[in-house]
């Protein structure tokens, strides 16, 4: 980040938290978490005025964000031209069971960006897209695959979008009853939710002396997801 540049995204009407202003989050460190520890992301536009959301994959760099697909497919077709769009990712960290329904709730982190998406024509920053939606959840990984043919480049297009707004919300208090609720002898409790990678499953057609690399080690069994998504982001891109 260059000298002066704001830690913050600007805040507007657009992007404020406008329910329990005390979950909300503007600062870049808080958002950037957020996203670096998913792999899916949620990115909702008008056509026509008809709205449409379309889940896909997606990656951080720096403030700008970038996601792929088919270039047949409608999002794609409909976003070259400075749409614009907004992209959410959540996580579901716990239940939360209170002992009254009204304060049953659940522990979340979740990220809404704001921005003007674009197709990426460009051939290098294209190259650097088909390199990064593999290298950035799996570190080096391109250099050891079968280059990918030209049909292939061509069947996908990448948007890329420069975050102009941004929020995070999040909720980490778990039980949180009305204070003459606790005397009540009612049960409660927190049940956290975590995504853990289970033991990889090597493909049946692999050939005799074919191992799993040492790059892979990160996505190891047992371990969050979360964790292993993030620490694959500072491989890539050791500066954040």
């Amino acid at each position: 980040m260059t000298e002066g540049a704001s830690t913050s995204y600007p805040l507007s009407s657009r992007n404020r938290v406008k329910r329990r202003h005390d979950r909300g989050f503007y600062d870049h460190e808080t958002v950037h978490r957020i996203l670096d520890s998913s792999m899916l992301c949620h990115v909702s536009y008008v056509i026509d005025g008809q709205p449409y959301c379309t889940p896909t994959f997606f990656w951080r760099e720096g403030t700008k964000l970038y996601w792929h697909g088919s270039s047949a497919s409608r999002m794609l077709e409909n976003q070259s031209e400075g749409q614009k769009v907004c992209l959410t990712v959540a996580h579901l960290d716990s239940l939360v069971l209170a002992r009254c329904g009204f304060n049953h709730s659940a522990d979340y982190r979740a990220v809404m960006v704001f921005g003007s998406a674009y197709l990426v024509t460009d051939p290098d920053e294209k190259q650097r897209a088909v390199v990064a939606m593999v290298d950035r959840f799996f570190p080096d990984r391109t250099a050891s695959l079968r280059a990918s043919s030209k049909q292939e480049i061509k069947a996908t297009s990448f948007i890329a979008m420069e975050i102009e707004e941004a929020s995070a919300k999040i909720r980490a208090k778990g039980v949180a009853d009305d204070d003459e609720d606790y005397e009540l002898p009612i049960y409660a409790e927190k049940i956290p939710v975590r995504t853990v990678l289970g033991k990889p499953e090597p493909c049946s057609r692999l050939l005799d002396g074919v191992t799993r690399p040492d790059s892979l080690d990160g996505y190891r069994e047992g371990r969050v997801l979360d964790d292993a998504l993030r620490d694959a982001y500072f491989v890539q891109y050791p500066e954040g």
